[in-house]
């Protein structure tokens, strides 16, 4: 098996086990992370309406690194969510490690004013 395989694998192995645990509502949804090579992709899901709420990537951006696009994402994020109203989520790590990436859109939404 090759090794690109087996991480994905793993990874959504991991994710299984995360959401088995943490699932969104209308009062508290879901943050859910994904992570491709080049982009990083957020979505406020409600999972009882089965709805994407508010979602943001950085396809559009093209200034700094990817952890600081990272960073703003989560801002931007946090900024449309408490537009709708949106104050408190679960947060959906998507499998990966915290760290990097994953952490830096986590302290940007924080920063913006979502708490989980």
């Amino acid at each position: 098996m090759k090794k690109a395989v087996y991480k994905t694998m793993k990874r959504k192995r991991r994710h299984g086990r995360v959401r088995a645990k943490v699932s969104g509502t209308n009062v508290r949804p879901r943050l859910s992370v994904f992570r491709s090579n080049r982009y990083i992709y957020a979505q406020i899901i409600d999972d009882r309406e089965k709805r994407t709420l508010v979602s943001f990537s950085d396809l559009k951006m093209t200034e700094g690194t990817k952890k600081e696009r990272a960073y703003a994402v989560g801002k931007e994020l946090a900024k449309r969510a408490k537009a709708k109203g949106i104050e408190s989520v679960v947060f959906d790590r998507g499998g990966y490690l915290y760290t990097g990436r994953v952490k830096a859109l986590a302290e940007g939404a924080r920063e913006g004013g979502l708490t989980f």
